[in-house]
């Protein structure tokens, strides 16, 4: 090689410092690329993509093939950049070639190169895979014994080089990623998404109407009574029960006694042949599991049973579906009737409001896994029944009370802005 001439010797190590570039770019690139992407890529028909899959699906052996043509070419290219040395100056410019050469590598092969595969991996990693493919059948001898002697020594400190992980997100992963969608995905979706990934978090306790609110038919009522709560219903399905709802008969879907309401002719025992059995749900079952049972068993309703068999409450499939789709109105807080602005831009909030609602109507973060309703937090704050005219702040946010009836908070008045508390200055 010392016998040609200067102007080949040059450019053969401009070749190998490209040829170190390629490998630099090439490695930054595979290792940047988002696989799942690359996996949606790869599933529609891009051959590129496919080839880049399989180059990953054993990394070590793509790195392996990588180095080794990086670091002969490097060597290489230290080699000739010391004969040229040689050649043009002799041996006292030996340290100074090494030196430039060092800089032109550092930045024409190694910074400049991966920083424009880490910003564009894709035009990179694509159109590397196909002679890296190539180069690893060539070399797949050579690779395969490097590969060895280093996954032997991983073994050793206890890390199997095969388990290339499965690359699934976790849920926080998850939440991340829709959250940083951005305009790919409208605002609207991205919240109905972490609302799906939130059914984990909530039971059918968060939901679910408690037993003192249920609407339902006493069937021992007058039966004058009995047809004008069916004719004036706002619910499709009721429950049926004898003097208490712990004694359900199960439930009525009123659409079955329309034509025999209309004419006149449903009687007391027509109305209970009519009736569904009741559906339970165990208390504690998380709302995602619910949906997926209310899905299998066909049911839109079902009564929140306790340990002992009691009734709780009462949850509809609309009420697991509002959780993930928010209200079925353009502004929750306006239109709630647990919740009612007022003039000066607080709100007056029903006790029995749930915190779930209160936290998706005025977008606050109050806890959810301690009491259900906001009566329950003002109890839990004051430990005691509090006087109307009582103020108390829960979580930062100004809470009066503005009625109270018998044990419980009936109404109470909130403001949707949280109130800084200072901090008790320290005595000196």
């Amino acid at each position: 090689m010392s016998d040609l001439p200067l102007g080949t010797l040059f450019g053969i190590l401009a070749l190998l410092i490209v040829l170190s570039a390629f490998f630099s770019s090439s490695e930054t690139a595979l290792m940047s690329l988002n696989r799942y992407r690359l996996r949606h890529l790869a599933r529609t028909g891009w051959r590129s993509a496919r080839v880049a899959t399989r180059l990953l699906e054993r990394p070590d052996r793509v790195l392996g093939v990588i180095l080794l043509g990086n670091n002969f070419v490097n060597i290489l290219a230290a080699s000739l950049a010391t004969i040229i040395a040689l050649r043009l100056y002799g041996e006292g410019a030996i340290g100074a070639a090494s030196l430039l050469l060092t800089l032109v590598i550092l930045i024409f092969a190694e910074v400049a190169p991966k920083t424009l595969a880490a910003l564009h991996p894709e035009r990179i990693a694509f159109p590397a895979s196909w002679p890296l493919t190539l180069l690893l059948r060539v070399l797949y001898p050579l690779v395969w014994a490097v590969n060895a002697v280093a996954n032997g020594l991983l073994r050793l400190v206890g890390v199997d080089p095969r388990n290339t992980g499965t690359g699934s997100l976790s849920q926080e992963e998850l939440r991340t990623v829709v959250n940083e969608a951005g305009s790919l995905i409208p605002r609207r979706h991205q919240k109905m998404l972490l609302n799906i990934l939130d059914l984990e978090k909530a039971t059918v306790e968060d939901i679910m109407v408690p037993r003192n609110e249920i609407m339902g038919i006493d069937i021992t009522d007058d039966w004058e009574d009995i047809v004008a709560q069916l004719n004036n219903s706002q619910h499709t399905r009721l429950p049926v029960f004898r003097q208490s709802i712990d004694d359900i008969h199960g439930i009525l879907h009123l659409r079955r006694l329309v034509a025999d309401l209309t004419e006149r002719r449903l009687d007391r025992q027509q109305l209970l042949d009519l009736v569904e059995a009741p559906y339970f749900i165990p208390e504690g079952t998380q709302l995602h599991t619910q949906l997926v049972n209310f899905q299998r068993q066909r049911r839109r309703i079902g009564m929140v049973v306790d340990e002992y068999g009691d009734i709780m409450g009462l949850v509809a499939l609309e009420d697991i579906l509002e959780e993930i789709v928010g209200e079925f109105t353009t502004d929750p807080a306006a239109h709630s009737r647990y919740l009612r602005p007022l003039e000066s831009g607080g709100y007056l909030a029903q006790g029995n409001i749930s915190v779930r609602e209160l936290n998706r109507a005025l977008d606050w973060e109050l806890p959810t896994n301690g009491p259900k309703t906001l009566n329950g937090l003002i109890l839990e704050h004051l430990q005691s029944i509090p006087e109307p005219g009582t103020s108390l702040l829960i979580n930062g946010f100004p809470v009066t009370i503005v009625q109270t009836q018998e044990n419980r908070v009936k109404t109470a008045e909130i403001q949707p802005h949280r109130v800084r508390q200072r901090k008790p200055r320290q005595q000196e």
